[in-house]
């Protein structure tokens, strides 16, 4: 048997409609790690599907605070706000939650041959959560945010 340890890397979003009514789920997988451009590449995209301000509440990932993407997150003030979890608390995080899900469901006893069918099954499994309109939800919740979440987002903070 051929192990090649390759690895897919996933960068994900939970973006919460500013009336509260609808979370949406954006995946981005990539072969390999995540690094600057790569998260650079996803919030590009985010951005053209999000047509309002964003506040991304984010860990500490390295490619989340490396300089270049520091530099282009700045430069982007006119949309994007950034507001940072606190370092080795993945349990507020609510796309932890997600992964969590999809490691439980859709990747439970999963053996890919390649990378290309590993990222398909983790499409697969956003597929169905995306039609679970409360299992989003659940996610947001279950971190503990979405009390300060709905504070913010209707202005009572």
């Amino acid at each position: 048997m051929h192990f090649n340890w390759e690895r897919l890397s996933v960068i994900g979003a939970l973006a919460v409609a500013p009336d509260l009514s609808r979370v949406r789920t954006f995946l981005s997988p990539k072969p390999g790690s995540v690094d600057g451009p790569a998260v650079i590449a996803f919030l590009r995209s985010l951005r053209r599907h999000v047509h309002a301000p964003v506040l991304l509440v984010w860990d500490r990932l390295s490619a989340h605070v490396s300089r270049l993407t520091r530099d282009w997150i700045a430069s982007q003030h006119h949309w994007l706000e950034v507001e940072w979890l606190p370092p080795y608390a993945p349990e507020l995080n609510p796309v932890e939650y997600l992964w969590g899900h999809l490691d439980a469901t859709h990747l439970a006893n999963f053996a890919p041959d390649d990378l290309a069918q590993l990222a398909a099954q983790v499409r697969r499994g956003v597929r169905q959560v995306r039609r679970k309109d409360d299992l989003a939800f659940a996610f947001l919740k279950h971190s503990g945010l979405y009390p300060e979440l709905y504070k913010v987002l209707r202005g009572t903070q």
